[in-house]
């Protein structure tokens, strides 16, 4: 999962305010307590950072994978 995909998984699944709120306060203990901000900075996979944030907030396993891809070109 790319960055920009990350970052468009998260705007799709909890809206643009709410999603950087996420990022920014929510601490994942599967990342060692730090926010997913943290994580990215620290250099974490955005996969592992989606992933972790989808089990702290219940985020259904049909939302989980393939989210951030777009839709392809017709």
């Amino acid at each position: 999962m790319k960055l920009s995909e990350f970052r468009l998984a998260v705007t799709e699944e909890f809206g643009e305010a709410y999603g950087r709120s996420l990022l920014r306060d929510l601490v994942l203990p599967a990342l060692a307590n730090h926010t997913g901000d943290e994580a990215l900075e620290a250099g974490t996979a955005p996969r592992a950072v989606w992933l972790a944030l989808c089990e702290e907030t219940d985020v259904p396993l049909s939302h989980r994978h393939g989210a951030g891809l777009r839709e392809p070109r017709r």
